[in-house]
This record gives C-alpha cells, structure tokens and sequence, in this order.
C-alpha cells in the first residue's frame, strides 16, 4: 500500500478574515475608531485594501458610501457576493504595490487600515492615496520601534489572503511614517488611546515585545489620523506620544 500525502489546505479569504484573531483585532480597532469622534457620518469613503469587507460596514452603518479596492481577486469575490445589490458599494481591483499616477478626487475619508505594511515600500501608495482623501486620511499599520525614520523591509507569505501580494512588506517606525503623511497633509495627529488588543503598544519608549509561543512574530500596531484642515479633539495630538492608554 502507497505512502498517502496529506495536503496542506490553503485557507480562503473568509477562513482567514472570519478566524477568532481577526474577528478580534478588527472588533478592537473599529472599537477605537468610533471612540474618537471623528466625523465620519455621510461621507464619501474610499478603502483601499479592504480585505474581504469586515470594516467597509462601519462606514455603511453611518450613512456612508464606500468605495473598495483589492488587488487579491479572491478577495474581491467575495466582497462582490456581499454586498450584492448594495447601491453604496463600488469595487475595484488595484494593486497597490504599483499604485496608478492620478488619484482620483471626489472621496472624503480615505480608510487605510491593515494595508501599508503589507507594501515592499508605501512611499507612492501614500502619494496615491492622498490624493484620493478630500478631508481626512485614517491610518492603521504594523510599524516598529524606534525614533529615526525606517522602512524595515520583510518578506511576508505571498499566497496568504491578508499578506503581501509580492511577498514583500514592511514594518516602518512611527518617525518614517509620520513624514511621509505630512509630505502631502498640513496636520498629522496621534491618538493618546490605543485600541485594546495586545498588538497596539501603550509605553514606546520600553523594548518592543517579544514572540510568544502563540504569536511568533510579535507585531507592534499605530493609528494615524491626517487632516486637510485642523482637527480640535482631546482624543488626538500632533506630537507622538512615548505613552498612550487604552481607549
């Protein structure tokens, strides 16, 4: 009798987008998100990256329409399936990694969360998606620690549904990212809360946290809110914080 080989299953988009982790990690930081009163009602909302749809709804939820890119079609398949006959909805397929030349106008928010790291180098991507956002452009990342502006480039497994489609991303500090959203933003701000997932740091200025046995690669996650005009919020600073707290 024949030696049988088990194959390894490769998960779908909703296996990985709907595990316990994400599940988690996105009820936490839309949690954040809607605590820091932003005006996010009625808006024209562009999300890049935007997975398999998990955060498109908040903004749904709130009167909004949104706009969904993906480069993954698998992804987008999904979205399409649903959010089937939903008139708020657009999508389309855009890569990123290779950002078009002109950023389309018309968009208030632009929604940036869990993709820049997932970029070998998110300098144009930024570019791109400045242009997009009319009043605000919200930002959450993996970044690393660290006071001077680094990229920190990583090698990230390419057929994964939330990883890298080129196989390579990043881990920017805070510092690098920082600039590169005031090349194209007059004001920058850091929340002083922090969503309540153990993947959102509150002391900066300790050692970057370790791999555990359940968390191998230990991840290190920031929000950035960037604004066309001044933004008057207790919740949010110009000044990056060496401390934040729990929201």
């Amino acid at each position: 009798m024949g030696l049988l080989t088990k194959s390894k299953h490769r998960k779908t988009p909703t296996e990985v987008f709907h595990s316990n982790h994400y599940l988690r990690h996105t009820a936490r930081r839309l949690e954040h998100l809607a605590s820091l009163g932003l005006d996010l009602v009625n808006k024209r909302v562009f999300e890049p990256g935007a997975g398999i749809g998990d955060h498109t709804q908040f903004y749904l939820d709130r009167g909004c329409s949104v706009h969904a890119s993906e480069p993954r079609e698998e992804n987008l398949s999904v979205m399409r399936e649903r959010f089937a006959g939903d008139g708020r909805v657009t999508l389309e397929a855009i890569d990123l990694e290779h950002p078009p030349a002109g950023s389309p106008s018309g968009y208030d928010i632009v929604h940036c969360y869990g993709l820049l790291y997932h970029l070998s180098d998110p300098t144009e991507a930024i570019r791109y998606l400045a242009g997009c956002a009319g009043e605000m452009m919200l930002v959450e990342l993996c970044v690393s620690f660290g006071e001077n502006e680094a990229l920190n480039t990583v090698e990230e497994t390419q057929a994964h549904a939330s990883q890298a489609v080129s196989g390579y991303g990043c881990r920017p500090t805070r510092p690098w990212v920082e600039a590169r959203l005031r090349e194209h933003f007059e004001h920058v701000y850091y929340p002083l809360t922090q969503p309540a997932h153990p993947e959102f740091p509150l002391d900066w200025e300790s050692s970057p946290p370790s791999a555990s046995d359940e968390n191998k690669k230990a991840l290190s996650r920031a929000v950035f809110v960037a604004s066309r005009g001044p933004i008057d919020n207790s919740l949010l600073t110009p000044k990056r914080p060496c401390t934040q707290r729990l929201v």
